[in-house]
């Protein structure tokens, strides 16, 4: 098969599992709603208990919205690959003639769409709480949570499936991701504490960090993908 031949069967199935996932999710929206209900009682809380001032919401702020962010994602990722076990679809796609990676890009792609959007309800709701003005920096602050997000989307979705595996999954999965996911934490923290700070500044160092994190972190799954898939 010819390189054009197999990417156009890798993009195809890609977007046929994409779609899948898209479709099941907004059947019902179970996992969407719950998110979102879980991150904005969240952000609620911090900002009820801390009552922060302007400063330190510019201060402290971006620290607590990337916070909620992972939660949202620890709450998101988990299901999505321990629910192609209840027929063992995940058997089948793989017995499927397609790439390995077409499994995990279509999974990934999907958890990256959730995410974007839980933030996008997410973004609006912190800016009112903390009273942080967005709107002067909103292409900035969407480089940042594209990347960010991106990042949190590929490792989550990596260790998702390698915890689907395992007997303990809804513990093991925390355990995976959290470490791996300090790195772009960090960096999304740093870089929309930039933005949020008087004057604003997008930090190119933070910003060609989530990008070779995320370019690093792509290319290994594209490259491992058919052993994480493994039984």
């Amino acid at each position: 098969m010819s390189v054009n031949g197999r990417s156009m069967t890798l993009s195809r199935a890609s977007f046929a599992i994409l779609t899948k996932e898209l479709r099941a999710e907004f059947r019902s929206f179970e996992l969407l709603i719950s998110t979102l209900v879980f991150v904005l009682i969240v952000v609620f809380l911090f900002s009820f208990a801390f009552d922060p001032t302007i400063g330190e919401s510019r201060r402290f702020g971006p620290g607590l919205l990337w916070i909620s962010i992972l939660f949202a994602a620890s709450l998101m990722l988990q299901p999505s690959f321990s629910r192609e076990r209840t027929n063992d679809t995940l058997g089948a796609l793989r017995l499927a003639p397609i790439d390995p990676f077409a499994i995990l890009a279509g999974k990934l792609l999907a958890n990256f769409c959730f995410l974007l959007l839980v933030e996008l309800v997410l973004l609006p709701a912190f800016s009112v709480l903390y009273d942080v003005p967005l709107a002067s920096v909103a292409a900035q602050v969407t480089v940042v949570m594209l990347l960010g997000s991106l990042g949190i989307a590929t490792v989550g979705t990596i260790f998702s499936a390698i915890a689907s595996q395992a007997r303990m999954r809804e513990l093991l999965l925390p355990l995976l991701m959290l470490p791996a996911l300090a790195p772009i934490l960090i960096a999304s923290t740093e870089a929309t504490a930039g933005l949020l700070s008087d004057p604003p500044e997008l930090q190119l160092n933070w910003i060609v960090f989530l990008l070779a994190f995320d370019v690093i972190f792509l290319t290994a799954t594209w490259l491992f993908g058919g052993y994480l898939l493994e039984e």
